[in-house]
């Protein structure tokens, strides 16, 4: 493609289709990025959300949720499935168990 042989509306086009390519280019980055960002969060027991504290208008006021597993070795700890993995879960995991054996 030689510049120099191509009209004023041919460069002005041109120059439109690039920018709109240089926007989705930015786009799928971003998107790409977000989720390498919540994988790694995932990796620790975390999800984004909590590590950036988006999504929440105050921290602590969201509703307490049920609990869904339970400790095998000690019923009266119980994790609700959201956000970091206990101990004990961790341990059980690594033990062997699957997290449905856990499950209330």
């Amino acid at each position: 493609m030689n510049l120099s042989e191509m009209s004023r509306s041919e460069l002005e086009q041109l120059k439109a289709d690039v920018e709109k390519a240089i926007v989705a280019a930015a786009d799928r980055d971003r998107k790409e990025a977000l989720v390498a960002a919540r994988n790694a969060a995932a990796e620790f027991g975390f999800s984004l959300d909590e590590l950036t504290g988006s999504g929440k208008s105050a921290p602590g006021k969201r509703a307490k949720s049920e609990p869904k597993y339970r400790n095998p070795e000690n019923p009266d700890q119980t994790w609700s499935g959201r956000g970091r993995k206990p101990n004990w879960v961790h341990e059980a995991l690594q033990n062997g168990r699957e997290i449905t054996d856990l499950a209330i």
